[in-house]
């Protein structure tokens, strides 16, 4: 259901996707029963399956990724400070991931934060044990240096471009490699710490990613649906 909207299908299409990775029809089957029993999609009974819970989550947060959108940038960071200490090893782990999800980065152990250029900041839960303020470092630069590593982000989305231009969307033969591609780009853009202009190298390859996966995904999408409408009629 990668990149789905609304993230839904039909078992017999599940099935028939899960045969470009040469997966069997029975073990396909028992994975979407998996799937349900974990809270990860939803049957309405007829055949139909979807996604749920935090693969929801991250189909949304995925769907950010790709957009790239960032707020106005005034020279502010947020700055977020862990309050509280003794946490179980599980509260760490949800504290981590739910901020780095808000792509901030640690700068040392329970001190987070990053430009504030973006417009989520952290709510719910978090806030238990999280202190929220502004900061504006003296020198922005050299700190985005020290949180992020963008020469090798950059490097892996250069890589992701050429392969883009390699794998043919209008190929059936491209369906089961293009999954896969997809999915790492759809990765790759989510580790994108989306920093305002100002703060990013020369030549950052963000935005020609973005463009280039909506062209290829475009065609992707629709010599996938063209093989799946193909399949069902044999």
């Amino acid at each position: 259901m990668l990149g789905m909207d609304p993230p839904e299908l039909g078992v017999a299409q599940l099935v028939r996707l899960a045969g470009l990775f040469e997966i069997s029809e029975n073990r396909a089957r028992v994975a979407l029963s998996r799937m349900v029993a974990a809270g990860e999609a939803t049957t309405n009974g007829s055949g139909r399956y979807r996604l749920s819970g935090h693969l929801v989550e991250r189909q949304s947060r995925q769907s950010a990724s790709r957009s790239g959108v960032r707020a106005h940038y005034s020279g502010t960071w947020l700055l977020a400070v862990v309050t509280t200490t003794g946490s179980t090893a599980e509260v760490r782990s949800h504290r981590r991931r739910a901020l780095t999800h808000l792509r901030l980065a640690e700068l040392r152990e329970g001190v987070w934060l990053r430009p504030d250029n973006l417009a989520a900041w952290p709510s719910g839960d978090l806030l238990v044990d999280i202190e929220c303020m502004e900061a504006r470092p003296g020198d922005a630069e050299a700190l985005v240096e020290r949180l992020w590593d963008l020469e090798d982000w950059s490097a892996r989305a250069n890589a992701l471009v050429a392969e883009l231009e390699s794998v043919d969307p209008d190929s059936p033969a491209s369906l089961g490699p293009g999954f896969t591609l997809s999915a790492a780009v759809l990765r790759h853009l989510q580790a994108d710490p989306l920093l305002p202009d100002e703060l990013l190298p020369p030549s950052w390859p963000g935005s020609v990613l973005r463009t280039g996966y909506d062209h290829w995904d475009l065609t992707y999408r629709s010599t996938l649906a063209k093989w799946s409408s193909d399949s069902a009629r044999r």
